[in-house]
């Protein structure tokens, strides 16, 4: 019975034809859940089955079996009782019912007498079961069923394998659709591996370029023709919001063929990575060389256009007008970071991002804003007006209130003001200095022949720094920038009383120095005046290149002779040497401590041996220190033809001076020079060494306090031969033809002014 036949209960289900010989004593229904079909060999023989009289008796009908009601999901199922077959195959009656018919609406249960074993007399009907139903074969009815007691109700049987083999058949179905298509990607799978083996996987690019399926040779010849190139071509690259180009092989990078294959591993076994690989792609990037020389040289080439300086928000002024200056970073290329970037996106040929270190500002533009509308716009509204005495006024004007008024950040992202008092000093002070007494120093001169103190002059100047301390106030308003100045006393460096307790008095030591040129002379008298008047305060120390400043023609100095190289020269300034000598001896003999002097090379005869002293701007310097209690003036008298120094103070030493043999005679060298202005012919002298010492003993007591010796070698003076070029030889007039052409004439030499020799002085 199908499926089908238990749905629609409106047909009787097939039956068997009943064999008449068959005379079972007993049909009745029961539940068999899946009974197995029996095995040929476990058909019980006709010899086994049991005797007549163990049957039970029959019985005219059969009794309707209960009927039992399945579960909506449960299909109407045959039930067949197949525990005696053997046994009662022969004696059922011939004429026992087969069929019940069920109550209506109830399925139907058809019960199949056991078939015998052996063959069973007269016509058959084979029972054909459902296709997916197993094979059941039916034992023929017996004519006639012995009356059976009412078998007790029982209950429900669990559904057996044939109830559930309907439902089950759709899975069976795609389990084996499945196993179908499993089979073929397997199938599929072991074919793309066999055929990608030893290729490069699928899917794989390098810098952009696809090499993937490709044969590790055919990969590198694709890449060293599409990749390669790239090289030596301009590469963008970005730095914050700066583009700029550099060239990858410039900057030492290139590309390691046989590492960069290696990177695509060999072919995955993963099926789903096979599988994805026909939709997706797997960049690899090149390995780069690299030159880290190169490199890093290249990167900080790239700085000039990368790097920045931060610019804080300010307000400046353009003439009276206050501009805001918006704050902007900065920012300084990330060295590391871009070489790295370099090395692994140079490749692709795209534009490469360089990181960048960025650096912040701390001004923000509402704090530029509010420094404009509160500060700069009010300062520059109107003049800066100062009033002095007698009606005079100083007025710094609107176009110069940048030069007073600025602008800092403040920390909290505004700014605050800054006002250059100096700076309005330097513009409002001129235009009243004639309201102004300026102090002078006490003076100390020597019009009558002796000392005589100047008493000096305290001054009244306006107290600047007190008139604009309110200037902040002051220029933050939209009206009037009008202020009083402020005056005060201001006493001079040198009192009255200081010069009178100088003890400026008398003549502590003097020197006088003779024998100069007219133009020697110029330059001698000029010095000393300059240095006339100098006081010298107790602990002090004297520079005679310090206190007379520069000496050059811009200050009236003339050129005249020096010593340069060892033989007489000229230079602008030529002269001031005497001037030292003569400065030298006067502070000899005053007592002066020796702090720096230099001895001509050689020996000059018109100074004294081993106690005279040379001179050179910003080279030789001459220097002394005044170790007295009293100060010290120094007196400088220029002549005609001689110069004299003298030192005016309290006289509290006495010196003495004791000259040496002169020793280790050396003779002069010949110089041969062409004849011009810058040779001065010389008859020469010859060197030596000389000594002196200095012995100080106390004034009042006459007891030596020091002495001490000075040792110089002096060069021989060269003999200078100044003489002119040879004539050339005259050409032979008679055979001008074959007379050699006569050798050009030697050029004399140009005349040039000689750098004087610092260790020899002007």
């Amino acid at each position: 019975m199908n499926d089908e036949d238990g749905d629609k209960g409106s047909k009787a289900p097939e039956r068997s034809t009943p064999d008449p010989s068959a005379t079972p004593e007993s049909v009745e229904p029961e539940t068999v859940a899946d009974p197995p079909a029996p095995e040929p060999d476990e058909v019980p023989a006709p010899d086994e089955a049991p005797a007549p009289d163990e049957a039970p008796a029959p019985d005219a009908s059969v009794p309707e079996a209960p009927a039992q009601q399945p579960s909506a999901d449960d299909a109407p199922t045959t039930q067949l009782n197949l525990g005696d077959l053997g046994e009662r195959s022969e004696e059922q009656a011939p004429d026992a019912p087969l069929w019940v018919e069920p109550p209506a609406n109830e399925d139907v249960t058809q019960v199949i007498p056991a078939i015998p074993p052996g063959p069973v007399p007269g016509p058959t009907q084979a029972y054909t079961p459902p296709a997916d139903d197993p094979t059941v074969v039916a034992p023929a009815a017996a004519a006639q069923v012995p009356p059976q007691p009412a078998p007790e109700p029982s209950p429900p049987a669990e559904p057996s394998a044939e109830q559930t083999a309907p439902s089950r058949a759709p899975w069976v179905k795609i389990a084996a659709v499945t196993g179908g298509v499993i089979a073929l990607i397997g199938i599929a799978y072991a074919a793309d591996l066999a055929v990608s083996s030893g290729k490069v996987p699928r899917g794989v690019t390098v810098a952009g370029v696809d090499v993937g399926g490709s044969s590790r040779e055919e990969a590198e010849a694709t890449l060293q023709a599409q990749v390669g190139p790239r090289v030596d071509q301009p590469l963008t690259v970005t730095a914050g919001d700066v583009s700029t180009q550099l060239v990858p092989s410039a900057a030492g990078l290139g590309v390691d063929w046989e590492a960069t294959l290696d990177r695509a591993h060999s072919q995955p076994l993963n099926p789903f990575t096979r599988l994805t690989s026909f939709f997706t792609t797997d960049e690899i990037g090149v390995v780069s060389t690299r030159d880290e020389a190169a490199l890093a040289s290249a990167v900080d080439g790239l700085r000039g256009e990368t790097d920045r300086a931060s610019r804080e928000g300010t307000v400046v002024f353009e003439g009276p007008t206050p501009v805001p200056v918006d704050p902007s970073t900065g920012q300084n290329l990330n060295g590391e970071g871009a070489e790295a970037a370099l090395t692994e996106e140079w490749a692709f040929g795209r534009p490469v991002e360089l990181p960048v270190d960025v650096v912040p500002v701390t001004v923000t533009k509402e704090g530029v804003q509010r420094a404009l509308d509160e500060v700069a716009t009010p300062a520059a509204s109107a003049d800066l007006v100062v009033t002095g005495r007698d009606g005079k006024v100083a007025t710094a004007a609107r176009q110069q209130i940048g030069a007073i008024v600025g602008f800092e950040p403040d920390g909290n992202g505004g700014l605050k003001p800054t006002y250059n008092i100096e700076a309005a000093t330097g513009i409002l002070a001129p235009q009243l200095v004639s309201t102004e007494i300026v102090p002078k120093d006490a003076t100390i001169t020597l019009d009558g022949g002796s000392p005589t103190v100047v008493p000096a002059v305290v001054g009244d100047l306006v107290q600047w720094p007190k008139t604009l301390e309110t200037l902040p106030e002051l220029l933050r308003g939209n009206g009037s920038h009008t202020t009083a100045a402020v005056y005060g006393p201001v006493p001079p460096a040198l009192t009255t009383e200081a010069a009178q307790a100088l003890g400026v008095k008398e003549v502590i030591g003097e020197f006088t120095t003779g024998g100069f040129s007219a133009a020697s002379g110029t330059n001698i008298r000029l010095a000393a005046s300059e240095i006339n008047g100098a006081l010298i305060k107790p602990g002090d120390t004297f520079s005679l290149n310090g206190y007379t400043g520069p000496r050059g023609t811009a200050q009236g100095y003339v050129e005249s002779g020096i010593i340069n190289n060892g033989r007489p020269d000229t230079a602008v300034g030529g002269g001031v040497s005497q001037v030292a000598t003569t400065l030298y001896n006067a502070a000899y003999f005053a007592g002066m401590e020796d702090v720096a002097h230099t001895e001509h090379s050689y020996y000059i005869s018109r100074y004294p041996e081993a106690r005279e002293a040379t001179v050179f701007e910003g080279a030789i310097d001459l220097q002394f220190r005044n170790t007295a209690k009293t100060g010290v003036m120094i007196q400088a008298i220029g002549g005609a033809s001689d110069l004299t120094i003298r030192f005016w103070g309290t006289k509290s030493v006495d010196v003495e001076s004791i000259t040496g043999n002169r020793t280790k005679p050396t003779e002069p060298d010949t110089v041969t020079l062409p004849a011009g202005d810058h040779c001065i012919a010389s008859s020469g002298a010859p060197g030596f060494t000389a000594s002196d010492t200095r012995v100080i003993s106390d004034h009042a007591t006459g007891q030596e306090i020091s002495r001490d010796t000075r040792t110089v070698r002096y060069d021989p003076v060269p003999i200078v031969k100044c003489e002119a070029p040879a004539a050339p030889p005259k050409p032979d007039e008679r055979t001008p033809a074959a007379s050699p052409a006569p050798p050009a004439p030697a050029e004399s030499p140009k005349p040039t002014t000689p750098k004087p020799n610092p260790n020899d002085g002007e």
